[in-house]
């Protein structure tokens, strides 16, 4: 098969995908409470969500600023920004993680060191995605959804359980995989792991995990701090501004649900499924809101008004491309 065949079928692929979940919501929700919940919305806190959008992608910026230090890569705070919102707008057609392929051409670009900017931004992805597991294990845990959707007692002690083992897990893991004694041998079982699996996926994972490696000499104080930052982010994303968007839709929930909900689209939304991860957030909104009671017809209005901040940052980054910012970008060219 062509590579162009092959790009046809994926993108039938995400286009089967994104339109069976749209229907799938669109089947479970009430047309008339969806115009309803239109009609009632209240729409100021729409801007609120904007504004908090365009905060998260600074403090991402902050951190890769500092990443892209360790690497020898020093670049101000607007350049990253702009990166980001480039990458943005191009992940309305490139879902996924495919869209970072520009803002990584954008970063090397700029500072001419196309490996150092891998590996800061393999960093930075692993452990957004990390901290985010972490932040969320921890919520599902303090706040047990299961407790409110199943009856048995014993189904309902087990979603902690799993969580906490999962968690454990989880830090054991980057523990000893940014550990330079440890780093090595957790890389090289990874690859052993993988090698059931097509050369390309392999050579990618172990590619990532080689330039993650390359952290491990930092010191345990830089990950700290990266740590704090990303958990900012966390703070200003997972819950106030999940916390407006669903204001914005009349839904009243604990916060506390937000800190475990936003973590679950984010990693869901790394996965190169659908158009625009149209579908991916819907579906898990619809699917998890209503266990607190939130009809699904508000749900999909809430994650309305989600898509509608990434719109607006793409708007931006359109803005920053079309002025020239960028110009003759190739996503795909390799490191």
């Amino acid at each position: 098969m062509t590579d162009k065949r092959k790009k046809i079928l994926k993108l039938l692929v995400r286009v089967a995908v994104t339109s069976g979940l749209l229907v799938w919501v669109f089947h479970r929700i009430d047309r008339q409470q969806l115009a309803e919940a239109l009609k009632d919305a209240r729409w100021h806190f729409l801007i609120a969500v904007w504004v908090l959008i365009v905060m998260i992608y600074w403090i991402e910026s902050i951190k890769l600023q500092l990443i892209l230090k360790k690497q020898g890569c020093v670049l101000n705070n607007t350049t990253i920004f702009r990166a980001s919102a480039v990458a943005a707008f191009y992940s309305m057609i490139m879902p996924g993680m495919l869209s970072m392929g520009v803002k990584w051409y954008i970063l090397k670009k700029s500072t001419g060191k196309g490996t150092n900017v891998f590996s800061s931004m393999a960093y930075n992805q692993f452990l957004s995605i990390v901290t985010m597991t972490v932040f969320g294990l921890g919520a599902l845990i303090l706040t047990n959804p299961a407790a409110i959707a199943m009856t048995n007692t014993r189904s309902r002690q087990m979603l902690p359980v799993f969580c906490g083992i999962l968690l454990v897990i989880v830090v054991l893991f980057c523990l000893l995989l940014l550990n330079g004694r440890t780093g090595s041998r957790i890389i090289n079982t990874i690859g052993y792991l993988l090698r059931p699996l097509p050369e390309s996926i392999r050579q990618k994972a172990r590619q990532v995990l080689e330039q993650i490696a390359l952290f491990q000499i930092v010191g345990w104080q830089f990950h700290l701090l990266m740590v704090l930052i990303t958990g900012a982010g966390i703070l200003v994303g997972g819950i106030v501004m999940y916390m407006f968007a669903a204001k914005a839709a009349n839904i009243t929930i604990p916060p506390s649900v937000f800190v475990w909900l936003w973590p679950i689209i984010y990693i869901l939304q790394r996965v190169p499924i659908s158009i625009a991860n149209l579908g991916v957030r819907e579906a898990t909104l619809a699917a998890l809101l209503p266990i607190y009671g939130v009809a699904p017809s508000k749900a999909v209005m809430m994650s309305m008004v989600l898509f509608s901040a990434l719109i607006f940052m793409a708007v931006i980054g359109a803005v920053f491309n079309f002025c020239g910012f960028m110009t003759g970008v190739r996503p795909n060219e390799t490191v």
